[in-house]
Parts: C-alpha cells; structure tokens; sequence
C-alpha cells in the first residue's frame, strides 16, 4: 500500500478490479480499455482462477479472473469486430490485454501515450505483446483536451495527464442513468480522494494533483458521479454483463 500512499489501515480492502467498459450507441461502439490477463492466456473454469503476472520490469502480480472479455461480449451479442472504437485510458498492462483483439477498431489515442507505447524501450508496466496489433490500426490521434466520440455529447473522452503522459477518462451522459465519469487510474482506491493521497509511481505527480482538481470541478458542473475503476467494493456493486446500463 506504500506505493499508493496509504497504509493497509486506512483502506477498507486493499484488493483492486479490473473492470472493461462496453458503450453502445446508434453511431456505434466503444470498449473502453481492455482488462489484464488476455483471454488467450487463461481457461475459465465457472470458478476463479487464479493467474501470476511478472511485468517488464520484474514486478509481479496475482489476479483471480473468473469469465473472458469475448464471453462477456457474446452475453450481449456483440463480438470484438462488432467494435467500432478502441479507447485506452492508459498504457499499462491491466488496461491493455485484450487490445489486439479490437485491432480492426478505430483507436482513440494521444500521441506522447502511443509514442511511449511504442517506443524502443516501452514503460516497464506495459505489456507491449497485448497491442502489437494497434500499431496497424486506423488511429485518430487525439490533439484536444476533449474528443466527442460519437458526436451528440453522449461519450466524450477528456485529457487527464498525470498517471502517464497521455492518460484520459471518459465521460458518459446516459439517457436513464445520468452523467458517469470513467476515472481510469485517476484514482485507485476511494481513500486516495478521501485523504489526499497521490501514487508515488505516476509519471507526473504534480500533474496528476492539477488534473484531479480539474475533473473534480468538472464532476460538480456537470453533476457526474465517478466511477472509480479499480475500486474493488464500488465495482462490485455495479451491473456486470448481461446487464447494462441505460
């Protein structure tokens, strides 16, 4: 818990989700970010199963998975190439796993995250293997601070430098649901929000503090309430495929 400023105390659990978001909308679709562990890597057995992950850069990790990214998808009747866009909220590996999977998507980048991405010597948390692929996708590199995926103001993916060069989250206005701000890793766990903690392992930390200050106005403007990805107890308490969100 060091790593994230926080003592094993002050958090309610330290265990992290890695969730994956499916938006469907008239003018097509949007995974944003792609999990973990490939699909390819693993067997899902009905039960959890338990996957080591040694990075780069020699760290390690212990993930339990339970059901794939395509299996999820197929509960609701899509496929990977029924994607139209491919949005990461950032470069490291447990955001990027299935990514070569929706290589014949549209990728949504900025260009400082898909020139580390693809640098001679990529970040040691990344897993380049997992994205080769985009490398040959159609990619509109994203040059403002906001980009409007489909147009109507429905999924727009807002610039939040900090935790990597070009890291971003994605806003959603859903007609029944209301406004949802994906966070991405600009958090971690509640606490870190709840008592001011940064990671000491983002690429700018002062960067990141800037950047929360501006998503936290834009979430009291707009009236949004944020998701924050990994947090483990919040994520369970949301709607899993083949349920969804209207």
């Amino acid at each position: 818990m060091g790593r994230f400023q926080l003592t094993k105390e002050e958090v309610v659990t330290t265990d992290l989700s890695v969730p994956c978001f499916l938006i469907a909308h008239p003018k097509g679709t949007l995974i944003w970010d792609a999990g973990a562990v490939p699909d390819a890597a693993w067997k899902p057995t009905g039960n959890p199963v338990a996957q080591h992950v040694v990075l780069p850069d020699s760290q390690q990790r212990d993930l339990t998975l339970v059901r794939s990214l395509k299996t999820q998808l197929a509960e609701l009747n899509y496929s990977p190439s029924d994607v139209s866009y491919l949005a990461l909220s950032h470069y490291h590996y447990d955001h990027t796993a299935n990514a070569n999977a929706f290589a014949r998507a549209t990728w949504l980048v900025r260009k400082v995250e898909r020139d580390a991405m693809f640098a001679e010597k990529p970040p040691g948390t990344t897993q380049p293997s997992t994205y080769s692929a985009l490398r040959e996708s159609k990619t509109i590199i994203l040059e403002n601070d906001e980009h409007d995926v489909f147009g109507n103001g429905a999924a727009v993916i807002k610039s939040a430098p900090g935790h990597t060069p070009g890291h971003q989250i994605l806003y959603l206005k859903l007609p029944k649901t209301g406004r949802i701000v994906l966070s991405g890793d600009l958090y971690h766990y509640p606490e870190e929000r709840a008592l001011d903690r940064v990671p000491t392992f983002e690429f700018n930390q002062q960067q990141t503090r800037a950047t929360r200050v501006a998503i936290d106005s834009f979430l009291k403007k707009t009236g949004s309430h944020l998701w924050i990805q990994h947090d483990f107890n919040g994520n369970a308490r949301l709607k899993k495929s083949p349920d969804f969100y209207e």
